[in-house]
């Protein structure tokens, strides 16, 4: 058996009252092998329902190691998986090579359902963006947020595909609105909720988060410096009861710049101001070079200053199938009660 199977096998072990405890709750998306922690930095081995999804961010794998492991898993899981090899280790994960092998077949890259905490979400091995349509590292805040939506309003920020959503619609909110830039984002965000009939109906807001926040927050709108304000959706001042904040490590847009790095506080103040008095906003921080501890002490210092101290702050953490040697995963996430 090579190091790389041997590691892999070890990674399954490792998950067997997870993954036990995890589809007993409904739950078949997560991560079977996070490279990085388990002695093959730069790969990583997801289940989205029916299909394995494997990725290479560092090498490529070759023809027999890429067989060898989806065997192992199929074997593991006791399941034929379809599988889907993405190569992002040349900045490009869907252009596939000459040999059929690293070619999915025509079954792994149609439209499936995956299943997190009883809800389906739609997956796909590919499509236009980069990376998967669920982010499998923060499912415990869509489980947190599930559980302690019950008669609130929800803003879920830089909504993505709208898990976060999707969950607090589940829990009970009386209101969930998902704002994020990109239509297609949104678009899948809508699917999944086509996919749970049961639960009511979302709103959905396609804005920069700056404009949108920031009138949210009851604070003026500004461009970036040597840039025209562009038009933007008009939305009234108002608060939510639960917030959650997820932003991408950075961007750029008009109406200002994304940065986790140098600049959280212009992210997080409007965040503050848009969350009602006893109401809850969920941060979130994916760099990897940033402490806990620091951010934790950034964030606290930012509530003050703006006069909102947070009474109580707690630290959620991303499930076992995301270990981190030294306690220090790169998805921190913090829950603020004001």
């Amino acid at each position: 058996m090579s190091s790389l199977n041997q590691a892999l096998r070890v990674a399954l072990d490792n998950r067997q009252s997870l993954l036990a405890e995890l589809h007993a709750q409904g739950t078949d998306c997560y991560r079977l092998f996070h490279g990085s922690q388990e002695g093959a930095s730069g790969l990583t081995i997801d289940r989205y329902g029916p299909q394995l999804l494997i990725q290479s961010f560092h090498n490529s794998l070759d023809r027999e190691s890429l067989l060898a492991l989806h065997a192992q898993v199929n074997k593991h899981l006791g399941l034929e998986t379809l599988l889907v090899y993405n190569d992002r280790s040349q900045g490009n994960s869907r252009i596939d090579r000459s040999d059929a092998v690293y070619k999915a077949d025509d079954a792994a890259l149609e439209d499936m359902v995956g299943h997190e905490w009883g809800l389906n979400y739609r997956v796909r091995g590919r499509h236009a963006g980069q990376d998967p349509l669920l982010f499998l590292d923060l499912r415990n805040a869509r489980g947190w947020v599930k559980d302690h939506s019950a008669g609130k309003s929800v803003l879920n920020l830089f909504a993505y595909t709208c898990g976060v959503g999707l969950s607090a619609a589940a829990g009970g909110a009386s209101e969930v609105c998902n704002l994020d830039f990109a239509e297609g984002n949104l678009a899948v965000g809508r699917e999944n909720g086509a996919l749970n009939p049961q639960l009511p109906t979302m709103a959905f807001i396609q804005s920069d988060y700056f404009p949108a926040i920031r009138q949210l927050a009851g604070l003026p709108i500004a461009a970036r410096r040597g840039h025209k304000l562009p038009s933007h959706v008009r939305l009234e001042q108002r608060q939510y009861d639960l917030v959650l904040l997820d932003p991408p490590a950075w961007a750029k847009s008009a109406f200002g710049t994304v940065d986790l790095l140098r600049d959280y506080q212009s992210l997080l103040k409007p965040a503050v101001l848009t969350t009602a008095d006893d109401g809850v906003l969920i941060c979130c921080n994916n760099l990897a070079k940033v402490s806990m501890e620091d951010w934790r002490d950034q964030v606290l210092r930012c509530a003050m200053k703006i006069g909102r101290p947070v009474r109580d702050c707690q630290v959620l953490t991303p499930g076992a199938d995301f270990p981190s040697l030294d306690q220090q995963p790169p998805l921190k996430t913090l829950i603020l009660q004001f």
